[in-house]
């Protein structure tokens, strides 16, 4: 019997709200879309700080959640079996009893706590960036150290020593999808993805939850935290008033879901063990499933806890990956912009239209540069780095700028850095877990076929992707509740559920000009990390 669902992807600068049609395979009847405001720097207060307002958030959720409706009239609200969620990680949210946040929260791209860093872990004899005895501690009950400036207990700590007012308001510490479960469910609760995600969770074996010896280590108050559910489970049902505001019935249940870093993988089909996927969204990384704990602190890599409670997901992120190509159409693209509206300008098309066909005509832009980009190489550091090198301080380049070179190359340069910060991490994982040979790439990066065929070049391994790929955090929400419910049996079963639409297989006559660019690539962090230092530290 066909089953309805709704859920939300909820990403850096915008929701994607899906309903899907969960039956022998999960199909979008359709979806709806809405931008939010990122806030940075000047816009915080403090430099780097990065926020959001969870007013915006509800809203885009509300407005969303009644525009699928609208176009899809044949489902009704009384026939939706529940809601769950994919989200950003990593965010700082901190409400009052009545769940109303205290302050603005803080995304994960936030790294302002570089003197809470310091004093909590980075002091003393370091190994990777951590004091060496409250590491060893970290890894023995963790299995992950919090040693990133962007980790939200660093955060945390810094609204304690700056916002003294407000951290004593404190009621309970959520994550994004947290707060949106808090508000349509009255619930405060976290998902075990998330609650490893700040870095405070026990994994050991029997002993799994808060760990309070590393809260009393950093100085975090337990109390704070809230309580731990799987991401499969029902965690509430929709309120009256929360209803009336999403256009649901009251009562629909309300699942867990997960965290990108969980449920996108899952959606894209990259579920079994060696299975690895990689994700360019705002932000990218590449993941590989596997059966046990790793870490790797020299990188900044560490298997996390995922959606799945029998494996981890082995986890390396890059911080702005699409988001370079959407900084290129906004700064760089202007002469191409204007051919694209003479050329494929329509003014019925709607924004969203115009911004989609437009990557499209820069995909086609890209695709008369030849491989290599005539040696230009781009770095994505647009907002600082976190693996396989954790810098706040890396910017972006283009590097070997000649009196030859155009436009068009610089472009295919910023996708061919993407890449080889993928392959980067990609090379760095195999250290230490086996990564597939088939690559699953989804995400909006994935929508484009030269994109798709660059990756696969660069990596030299065939790369497939899945239907509708920037959408697929939606559809490993809908997992969520496939297993929930007990549709599939786990959620190594969502597989059969997801087909592949499309393989790319690389081209070995790119190789050498691919490998020749990389080694540079590699260096280029090497030889100017003092440079950032002295620019942006």
């Amino acid at each position: 019997m066909k089953k309805y669902v709704i859920t939300y992807d909820i990403g850096t600068t915008g929701i994607k709200t899906c309903l899907i049609e969960i039956d022998e395979s999960m199909k979008i009847l359709g979806s709806a879309t809405a931008g939010y405001g990122l806030y940075v720097d000047d816009e915080t207060g403090v430099k780097g700080g990065a926020e959001q307002d969870a007013d915006e958030w509800w809203a885009a959720m509300c407005s969303t959640t009644r525009t699928v409706f609208e176009k899809v009239p044949t489902v009704k609200k009384e026939q939706i079996e529940g809601i769950s969620f994919c989200s950003a990680m990593q965010g700082l949210v901190l409400v009052d009893k009545e769940g109303n946040c205290i302050r603005r929260p803080m995304t994960y791209m936030d790294q302002r706590a570089r003197e809470e860093i310091k004093k909590g872990i980075a002091h003393g004899f370091q190994i990777a960036g951590a004091e060496v005895t409250k590491l060893l501690k970290y890894l023995r009950y963790t299995g992950a150290v919090s040693s990133s400036v962007k980790d939200p207990i660093w955060k945390y700590k810094w609204v304690e020593a700056h916002e003294p007012e407000n951290f004593k308001k404190i009621y309970k510490w959520l994550d994004i999808k947290e707060y949106l479960i808090c508000r349509a469910s009255g619930e405060f609760v976290m998902t075990t993805d998330s609650a490893f995600a700040t870095l405070l969770y026990d994994t050991r074996k029997g002993h799994e939850g808060w760990c309070k010896p590393i809260c009393d280590m950093v100085g975090v108050n337990i109390e704070h935290l809230p309580v731990i559910k799987k991401c499969t489970e029902k965690v509430g049902e929709v309120t009256e008033s929360a209803a009336k505001e999403l256009g649901l019935a009251p009562g629909t249940a309300v699942y867990g879901g997960g965290g990108d870093a969980s449920l996108i993988g899952v959606g894209a089909g990259a579920v079994e063990n060696g299975d690895t996927h990689i994700y360019s969204g705002t932000s990218g990384w590449v993941g590989t499933v596997c059966a046990e704990q790793t870490v790797d602190a020299n990188a900044m890599m560490a298997a996390i806890v995922g959606a799945d409670p029998e494996s981890y997901n082995y986890f390396g992120e890059l911080e702005t990956s699409n988001k370079c190509v959407g900084w290129v159409k906004d700064h760089l693209a202007l002469d191409e912009i204007g051919v694209f509206l003479k050329k494929y300008g329509n003014a019925t098309d709607s924004l969203e239209q115009i911004e989609f066909n437009l990557y499209d005509y820069l995909e086609e832009v890209i695709d008369t540069a030849p491989a290599g980009s005539n040696g230009v190489i781009f770095t994505p550091w647009l907002h600082g780095n976190r693996c396989p090198f954790e810098d706040p301080n890396a910017a972006g380049m283009f590097f070997n700028i000649k009196l030859e070179t155009g436009k068009t190359e610089l472009i295919r340069a910023v996708v061919e850095g993407i890449c080889f910060h993928m392959r980067w991490m990609l090379e760095r994982q195999e250290k230490k877990v086996k990564t597939s040979k088939v690559v699953r790439f989804c995400g909006g990066g994935a929508l484009g076929a030269t994109t798709c065929q660059i990756l696969a070049d660069i990596l030299q391994r065939d790369v497939l992707v899945v239907e509708s790929p920037q959408n697929i955090g939606a559809v490993g929400a809908a997992a969520c509740i496939a297993v929930g419910m007990g549709i599939i049996p786990t959620m190594k079963d969502v597989k059969k559920l997801i087909p592949v639409e499309k393989v790319y297989h690389p081209n070995r006559e790119v190789k050498e000009v691919y490998d020749k660019n990389f080694k540079v690539y590699q260096n280029l962090y090497k030889c100017n990390k003092e440079n950032f230092a002295i620019l942006n530290g």
